[in-house]
């Protein structure tokens, strides 16, 4: 049987199913870090301005990529040599955004849990993930094929579409974390 209760606008359940992730939380916010980033004058809008920077690295270097895919930028490089020099930004802006990430997440994690923004956030990232992986494990393993043509495959075409709409869902996500 599960037992719940109310606190700090969240529910806790003990039971299997909830794990107890709210005392997860609790004892994450009350680490060193968590603390430390919590109560630090400057610690907090630092990280944050850095997670802004890998935002920009990535989703910059991910969405020049998928509209290339859609055909509406960049038409004259290849998709192969474009993913070549974009996708390095990528993986460091992707690198930035998880330590970032988890020195946000440690110094509030309380808030977090139960955050309809927050949820909705780390839903929509690894959906984006899953689209990658199975971007690059399909559709562009023929890449070498397309050349410099304008057009790409339909699979590219949606692989950049589903993209850009989960990148750009993550950051109206993160804003909205704020607020919910």
């Amino acid at each position: 049987m599960l037992a719940a209760h109310k606190s700090d606008k969240a529910v806790v359940s003990t039971g299997l199913a909830g794990m107890n992730l709210f005392a997860v939380c609790r004892w994450l916010e009350q680490t060193s870090i968590g603390t430390q980033v919590r109560t630090s004058l400057w610690l907090f809008p630092v990280i944050e301005t850095v997670h802004l920077f890998g935002i920009v690295a990535l989703v910059g270097s991910t969405s020049a990529l998928d509209l290339r895919l859609l055909g509406l930028a960049l038409r004259e490089q290849s998709v192969k040599a474009l993913a070549q020099r974009l996708l390095p930004w990528a993986w460091v802006g992707f690198a930035v955004q998880v330590v970032t990430g988890i020195l946000l997440v440690a110094s509030e994690a309380t808030k977090m849990y139960g955050n309809i923004g927050f949820e909705i956030k780390m839903v929509l990232i690894v959906l984006a993930g899953a689209n990658a992986l199975v971007f690059h494990h399909t559709a562009y393993r023929s890449a070498d094929t397309w050349g410099e043509t304008r057009a790409t495959p339909i699979s590219a075409k949606l692989a950049g579409t589903f993209s850009i709409l989960l990148w750009f869902g993550i950051v109206a996500a993160g804003r909205w974390i704020a607020y919910t």
